[in-house]
């Protein structure tokens, strides 16, 4: 069985330099003399015959380039559509909750970066090395309240490279918010949660086409495909990235325009949702056994465990007032020129201490009456003593909520207006209400004894947020620094 989309990449035939002349002398498509990994004399003979007793292939066209290259191999053959691909069909109704899963809020969007196992893979970008530079962009144009980041590489590239090699390299960027999918169990699960993929000439990026999701090609691996198959079509013609030019406006024009599919959905499987039912009868036929009366059924994605971003590098916080509306965007880097005040916020675990120094909030998240900390009340005093240049302490103790100190000694209870029932109302992170508050009070704005409403704008919709004091304010606190 294939392990991915159908056979389509060209590979370094087995026993090169070692084989008897003319051997695998056959054209595998289009000229080249290189074998399709998988689907060539070479994978798939000894001594003339197939060495299988199956070859489970997923759609005719594959059993057409067989019979071209290897007509030996094609009384092997057997036509049992995707199971994989049956999977991720079954989940697409389940894309919300994979989103909610990965800690994607209401109004952003998830842009899933994705490498196949290949020098010229997006983590191995041939000569061009594109993903060192990619990354840290990434994170500095896309605002942390419009887009979450996620990668899935293939376990080649853990197991290659080794876990905490992988973990090394990528470490600034998951301190900007990156989040490293598991290679095997989870990956379909953040595919099917994807606004973009952002990938190469793998498998992800072309299930991810079929699944109707954008796909934003950053390294076709020109070459490295047999030419025949749709995946190098669907390549050709896919939305190229641009490494030189802005990315978010490339991200956005993408998501603007007409999606279109092309011919990939077609080209994955020609028997969708039936892999269960064809495979079993395969393997039924091939041990002369009657099948089994109750139907065949393949294991359900399992929902992963909930893994929202962990931002522990400084974000910049670009905010603008207008009585109780706030406007922010956060980002790792203000684009310059930018309208609107300017603040910083640094996460009490990150890992340059120096930027604690002059930030103007400092955050942590966690339980509030954490015995570590001593209470966030605790935890906020401390953080005011240690850091005089603090303006504001702020403890997100869920989803929707947060306390905070201000640097006057007042001490407030954040809470979005959030109507689950409906899935309407505010769904920002709760630093991101804090900075909006921060940001009001630095204007002038006081908190009456029974508490404001201020309507945050980010991530294109609306974000009501209650804030009600929890000690009375001292006379003193006008909020400002």
């Amino acid at each position: 069985m294939s392990h991915g989309v159908g056979y389509t990449k060209k590979l370094a035939e087995p026993g090169a330099g070692s084989r008897e002349p003319g051997a695998g002398s056959r054209e595998p498509g289009a000229g080249s003399r290189e074998p399709t990994f998988g689907l060539s004399p070479e994978w798939l003979l000894v001594d003339g015959k197939p060495f299988v007793d199956g070859l489970v292939l997923s759609h005719p066209e594959q059993v057409a380039r067989l019979r071209r290259v290897c007509p030996e191999a094609v009384e092997a053959a057997v036509v049992a559509g995707d199971p994989c691909f049956d999977r991720m069909l079954a989940a697409r109704a389940h894309r919300d909750r994979f989103r909610r899963a990965l800690g994607v809020r209401r109004g952003q969007r998830l842009v899933v970066l994705n490498s196949t196992w290949n020098p010229e893979g997006l983590f191995g970008s041939g000569d061009q090395d594109i993903l060192p530079g990619l990354l840290p962009r990434l994170a500095a144009e896309l605002p942390a309240d419009e887009y979450r980041l996620a990668a899935v590489l293939h376990p080649n590239i853990w197991y290659g490279h080794g876990p905490g090699q992988v973990r090394a390299w990528l470490d600034e960027a998951c301190r900007a918010g990156l989040t490293l999918i598991d290679p095997v169990r989870g990956w379909r699960q953040a595919v099917l949660a994807a606004d973009v993929v952002v990938g190469d000439f793998g498998a992800v990026s072309y299930y991810a086409a079929t699944l109707d999701i954008h796909v934003l090609m950053a390294a076709d691996g020109r070459g490295r495909l047999d030419p025949e198959t749709p995946l190098a079509s669907f390549v050709q013609h896919a939305p190229q990235l641009d490494p030189h030019s802005p990315l978010r406006e490339q991200v956005e024009r993408l998501l603007a325009g007409e999606h279109s599919r092309s011919d990939a959905t077609n080209g994955v499987t020609s028997a969708p949702g039936a892999s269960a039912r064809l495979l079993q009868q395969h393997f039924y036929r091939l041990m002369n056994l009657p099948e089994p009366v109750a139907p065949a059924l393949l294991e359900p994605l399992p929902l992963p465990a909930y893994d929202p971003p962990r931002r522990t590098a400084p974000l910049r916080v670009r905010t603008q007032v207008d009585g109780v509306d706030v406007w922010i965007e956060r980002s790792a880097v203000s684009p310059y020129g930018a309208p609107g005040d300017a603040h910083v916020a640094v996460h009490d675990d990150t890992r340059d201490p120096a930027a604690l120094e002059v930030a103007d909030l400092i955050t942590r998240d966690g339980v509030p009456d954490d015995p570590r900390l001593g209470g966030w009340r605790r935890w906020s005093a401390d953080v005011m003593r240690g850091h005089p240049q603090c303006g504001m302490a702020v403890f997100v103790t869920g989803p929707h909520t947060c306390a905070v100190r201000t640097r006057e000694g007042a001490l407030f209870r954040l809470t979005a207006d959030t109507d689950t029932d409906t899935d309407t109302g505010a769904d920002l992170d709760p630093a991101a209400y804090a900075s909006s508050l921060y940001a009001w009070l630095s204007t002038g704005g006081r908190v009456p004894p029974a508490g404001v409403q201020l309507r945050v704008h980010a991530a294109g919709g609306v974000h009501p947020v209650c804030v009600e004091p929890v000690t009375p304010l001292p006379r003193s606190a006008t909020g400002a620094r």
